[in-house]
C-alpha cells in the first residue's frame, strides 16, 4: 500500500532559521512519503546557507512566483470556477476570516488569488494532504486551497506570537477547518485551547520539534566561550545578553560571545557591543548551516539564550545534545525541555538602566 503523497507549506522556505521544519521533510521522506515542498515568498540568499537549505530551495514550489504569470493565474481560477459552489465558498470564507479594514480584506483576496494557484499545483501533483507551518498568513493561503480543492489540510502552531494576534489570524476558524493541529508543546496547546472551539479540543495534539542527536558531538567544556543561536530581532533579548557581557568582563578577561544568525536588530546590537566596549568580545557571525552549528556547539562552553518570548527552542535542544550547558529564561514552553540545576540555570531579563 503506497503512503499518500504530501505537500507543506511555509512563508518562505527553506530558511536558516527554521532548520526544524526541513528536517521534518526529510524524516517523512525517509518514511517512504512523496511530500511537495511549498514557499509563499522565494527564500533570499542569506538563508541558502548549507547544502540542505540549497537543494530544499531548488526543487520547492513558489508560489508568488506562479502567481506572476497572469496565464498561470487565470487558468488556476479557472479551472475552481468549473466548480461555482466550491469556489463562492472558498470566497466566502476568504472575506469572513479577512482582519479588520480595507487592508485586511485586501490582503485575504490576495491570499485567494495565491490559493487557487496553489491548489491547481497540489491537485496536478496528486497531493493528497497538505500541512502548514507557523499559522499566519501560510496557513490562511493552506486553509482556502483546501477549501478550493478538497485536500485536506493540517497546521503546526509554534508561538508565542501567534497568541499576540489569535483574532487577527482567525486561528479558531482555522483549527475548525483542519483536520488536526500540532501543538509544539503543552504550553502552546493550552494556549490554542483558548481561542479554539470546546468541540475542536480533540483535534490538538502535542508534536515536538526534533533534531537528530547524531550531528551533535559533545566535547570538554572548561573555558569561557558563549554562544548564542538564534534571529536578532528584539523578541530574543540579545541587548540583555550583551549588557550582561559588559558587567561580567571586568571579572573575566577570557569571557567571548559568538552570534550565530541575523536579522533587522544586526547593526543596532553591533553598535551596542560597541557602545558598552565589547566589540571585540563578540563575534558576529551572520546565518551557518546545520552543520557549522554543530561545529561551533562543540567549541562553546555556554550556551545562552536569553528570549522574552519562545516556543520550545530547538536551539536548546541541539545544545543540550551537544552536552553544552545552557542558560535561558523561563519563559512558555521552555521548562518542558530544560531543568534546572540539570541541563540549565534560568536568567532573568534584567532591568535596562535609563
Amino acid at each position: 500500500m503506497s503512503l499518500p503523497k504530501l505537500a507543506y507549506l511555509t512563508g518562505e522556505y527553506p530558511r536558516a532559521s527554521d532548520t526544524f521544519i526541513q528536517r521534518e521533510v526529510a524524516a517523512l521522506r525517509a518514511l517512504g512519503h512523496e511530500v511537495l515542498t511549498c514557499s509563499i515568498r522565494t527564500t533570499g540568499p542569506e538563508h541558502l546557507v548549507g547544502p540542505e537549505q540549497r537543494a530544499e530551495h531548488a526543487q520547492t514550489f513558489k508560489v508568488l512566483d506562479a502567481c506572476r504569470s497572469p496565464l498561470r493565474l487565470l487558468r488556476a481560477h479557472a479551472r475552481w470556477m468549473r466548480r461555482p459552489g466550491r469556489y463562492l465558498r472558498a470566497l466566502a470564507l476568504s472575506w469572513q476570516t479577512a482582519p479588520k479594514g480595507l487592508k485586511g480584506r485586501a490582503f485575504n483576496l490576495i491570499y485567494f488569488a495565491e490559493a487557487g494557484v496553489l491548489a491547481e499545483a497540489l491537485a496536478e501533483a496528486g497531493i493528497q494532504h497538505l500541512h502548514n507551518h507557523i499559522a499566519k498568513a501560510s496557513c490562511t493561503v493552506a486553509m482556502l486551497a483546501s477549501e478550493l480543492s478538497g485536500i485536506p489540510y493540517s497546521f503546526t502552531i509554534h508561538g508565542p506570537d501567534i497568541f499576540f494576534e489569535p483574532h487577527h489570524w482567525r486561528i479558531d476558524e482555522k483549527t475548525r477547518r483542519a483536520r488536526f493541529v500540532a501543538c509544539i508543546s503543552a504550553f502552546c496547546r493550552a494556549q490554542l485551547m483558548c481561542f479554539a472551539n470546546r468541540a475542536d479540543w480533540g483535534k490538538l495534539e502535542i508534536i515536538h520539534c526534533g533534531i537528530d542527536p547524531s550531528r551533535y558531538a559533545p566535547s570538554r567544556h572548561a573555558g569561557q566561550s558563549l554562544l548564542f543561536t538564534g534571529r536578532l530581532a528584539g523578541v530574543k533579548g540579545v541587548p540583555v545578553l550583551l549588557r550582561a557581557l559588559a558587567a561580567l568582563a571586568p571579572r573575566h578577561p577570557e569571557l567571548r560571545l559568538r552570534l550565530i544568525g541575523d536579522g533587522p536588530e544586526r547593526r543596532a546590537l553591533e553598535a551596542l557591543a560597541t557602545e558598552l566596549g565589547i566589540a571585540e568580545r563578540c563575534e558576529f557571525l551572520g546565518y551557518r548551516s546545520q552543520a557549522e552549528v554543530a561545529e561551533a556547539l562543540t567549541g562553546a562552553d555556554i550556551f545562552v539564550l536569553p528570549s522574552f518570548a519562545e516556543g520550545v527552542p530547538v536551539v536548546l535542544m541541539e545544545a543540550m545534545a551537544a552536552q553544552v550547558p545552557v542558560v535561558t529564561t523561563r519563559i512558555a514552553g521552555v521548562p518542558e525541555l530544560v531543568e534546572h540545576g540539570v541541563a540549565a540555570c534560568w536568567c532573568r531579563p534584567a532591568r535596562q538602566r535609563p
